[in-house]
């Protein structure tokens, strides 16, 4: 699923066009304090959810067939008021995973909870890491434990459409849309919020990043830890800053791996309006890349050649989909997660190539719609837009939307108007909408923590990596130069694992912020010699 919108910025006159769009009011919002969000019912209210939870604990057992876990790993419960101000009210229970940790007792230094981000992603499958090299001295050393938040998965699951009618397929992704298909996509925008407020009811509104922060402390409790252990990705370092700003003494140690800007005037309509103008930059890297390797794909010897390739292909793909379900909205899906991650260069560029010499299956297998998934694929995408529009005030009026996006899109083509008609049902959302919480904590509030980011991230621009380590005192940087995976914690780069292990073993930090060498780019294989070898099969 793709990440939460985040933002940064590029010199030169296109970043002055983009600062005009971050910095303009939208909705009013206003920087607050944290007692003015965390409402002393609110704050009540966790405190009296963390007794019970530490009271209760939870009653790890066999994990249900649906998460697809092996038996070393554990699955319960833990129940979460649905609104803070009234804990005694309705509860809600979150699923949790746990791997024991593998070491002797001797080295136990507690529980090491993970949340990878969306909003809308799970992280029941996080234990499993501990079978990974890059995990293993830190599994020996904690219980892994991975978590769904409220709405994904089975916790709460929130939902706003029919599974089939969100992965329906073809579709179509116009850089520059009609006048026709905006209406088109509006219309599509306030039924999905409808969809939205009909399924949920009144619970609509407690699906926020201050819950889940909120979540977070009573799941500390359950798991008997005075001290929260934490790592978060991409959004996960969102409300994770949230909770080191409302619950600074307890944090133990914590990881916020690919940073969202907290800065409060981006959460969330102009963080997306500056995560599309980044991913523009990233796009060309992947397109510098297949260029240098035109021998391999034949894609192009030049950037622009390679981008011509595309185009090439999704004009094709307009008039004939591929396999009846790859049209140009599921080609963009698909290579939008180059920008994510270098990890998918390699097929991406195979699977372009082989289409546009006449071979649809790698490019079938890779941007197809799975029925499969089609219920996950809903049910991240309903928790997404929920936290999203609650959060922060949106614009309301359909011009502002089509002004900025239509400016944004003649400098930053590639992911601007799929990313605005993504986030369009929150112009039209029926619940209440909340300020955006100013995260800020005092030096000395807070033990040491560690953030990690990559130079050229297009989802969590470098900026906001930046801006969270000014506002968390005492944070420390570990700057990944001159790449762009959007998460790094346990990835390809040797020297950042060194950093992020030396922390939570031994809570060690640099006295200021270090700097990484970038990973390696992808080296292809020729096309000829994957096929000749049996030992390199085509990448799908």
């Amino acid at each position: 699923m793709r990440a939460v919108a985040k933002y940064g910025a590029v010199a030169s006159l296109s970043s002055l066009v983009l600062s005009a769009l971050v910095l303009a009011p939208a909705g009013g919002a206003t920087a607050t304090t944290a007692q003015s969000h965390a409402t002393i019912a609110e704050s009540h209210g966790t405190a009296v959810a963390a007794g019970r939870a530490a009271a209760a604990g939870i009653s790890f057992g066999r994990c249900p067939t649906s998460e697809m876990l092996p038996d070393s790993i554990q699955c319960g419960t833990v129940k979460v008021p649905l609104d803070y101000a009234r804990p005694a009210g309705k509860q809600i229970e979150l699923t949790v995973s746990r791997g024991r940790a593998t070491g002797k007792p001797a080295e136990h230094q507690g529980a090491f909870v993970y949340n990878p981000g969306g909003p809308g992603a799970s992280s029941m499958y996080f234990p499993m890491v501990s079978r990974l090299p890059e995990w293993e001295r830190i599994a020996r050393a904690y219980d892994i434990v991975g978590y769904s938040p409220r709405g994904v998965g089975r916790s709460a699951p929130l939902s706003c459409q029919n599974p089939a009618d969100f992965t329906r397929a073809p579709t179509l992704a116009p850089v520059h849309p009609s006048p026709s298909y905006k209406q088109e996509r509006i219309a599509r925008a306030k039924a999905y919020a409808q969809g939205c407020a009909r399924n949920a009811g009144p619970a609509l509104r407690h699906y926020t990043s201050l819950n889940n922060a909120r979540d977070l402390d009573v799941l500390r409790a359950a798991l008997k830890q005075k001290r929260l252990t934490f790592m978060g990705a991409s959004y996960g370092t969102y409300f994770g800053a949230l909770y080191a700003t409302l619950f600074p003494s307890h944090v133990r140690r914590m990881v916020f791996d690919s940073a969202v800007n907290p800065d409060a005037r981006g959460i969330w309509y102009r963080s997306n309006l500056a995560q599309s103008y980044a991913f523009e930059s990233r796009w060309a890297d992947f397109r510098a890349w297949a260029a240098k390797h035109d021998r391999t794909y034949d894609l192009g010897a030049t950037p622009e050649e390679v981008s011509r390739s595309y185009e090439k292909a999704r004009a094709a793909l307009a008039h004939k989909p591929a396999g009846g379900k790859v049209g140009p909205g599921q080609l963009h899906a698909a290579f939008l997660a180059t920008g994510y991650s270098d990890d998918f260069w390699v097929p991406r560029a195979t699977a372009l190539s082989e289409y546009l010499k006449g071979n649809e299956k790698p490019l079938i297998d890779q941007a197809a719609p799975d029925p499969a998934g089609a219920r996950n694929a809903e049910n991240g995408n309903a928790v997404y837009t929920a936290v999203l529009c609650n959060d922060a005030p949106w614009p309301t009026e359909w011009e502002v939307w089509d002004r900025d996006n239509s400016e944004l899109a003649l400098l930053a083509p590639f992911e601007t108007w799929d990313n605005a008609f993504m986030n369009l049902p929150c112009a039209y959302w029926p619940a209440p909408r909340q300020q955006p919480l100013e995260v800020r904590t005092k030096r000395g509030a807070l033990p040491p923590t560690l953030i990690l980011a990559a130079e050229r991230d297009a989802a969590t621009p470098y900026e906001g990596a930046r801006e969270l380590a000014r506002r968390l005192k005492g944070a420390v940087l570990i700057t990944e130069r001159d790449a762009g995976t959007h998460g790094i914690g346990g990835g390809a780069n040797e020297c950042v694992n060194s950093y992020l292990e030396d922390y939570l073993l031994r809570g060690g930090t640099p006295v200021r912020r270090a700097e990484c060498a970038p990973h390696p780019e992808p080296d292809p294989v020729s096309l000829d010699r994957r096929a000749a070898s049996p030992r390199l099969p085509r990448a799908v």
